[in-house]
């Protein structure tokens, strides 16, 4: 999401070419978690103070953003890094961009559910797999039974 390319590829993502942010695209129930719960997790769980890295990988492609759909949750992204900051929850500075969304690209097929098909490849174990524990450790009242 995010960049000037018309639906590109993962590789054209990958290249930090067209300007677009690697993302996760969550619907959910007002009623079951608020909008303020999600991004205190989004916060929980990644980095937010690297600007165009995540972990190894760098590259525009891997910014912290939150690509807000409404006004009010433009405003509620920018309370909760307000928030965050002057809780000194982080040593650095925290860089996420809070930007309209765009237009929507879906993966490919093969990176739907990649850290479920894929447990022991290398990203997954060492990246992604201490994100996940992290969540199901902290925020172990969310999951679904």
């Amino acid at each position: 999401m995010g960049g000037a390319t018309d639906r590109p590829t993962y590789e054209a993502v990958c290249s930090g070419q067209t300007g677009h942010a690697e993302a996760v695209r969550i619907t959910f129930d007002s009623g079951v978690i608020s909008y303020r719960d999600l991004l205190e997790i989004f916060f929980a769980i990644h980095d937010p103070t690297t600007l165009n890295r995540q972990g190894n990988d760098r590259g525009t492609q891997y910014r912290s953003a939150i690509f807000y759909h409404s006004p009010v949750q433009r405003q509620i992204a920018e309370q909760v890094i307000s928030m965050l900051t002057e809780q000194t929850r982080y040593r650095d500075p925290i860089v996420t961009q809070v930007v309209p969304a765009t237009e929507w690209y879906e993966a490919e097929a093969y990176h739907q559910e990649y850290f479920k098909r894929n447990p022991f490849q290398g990203y997954c174990q060492y990246v992604v797999g201490p994100k996940v524990a992290k969540f199901r450790r902290e925020h172990a009242d969310r999951l679904k039974a």
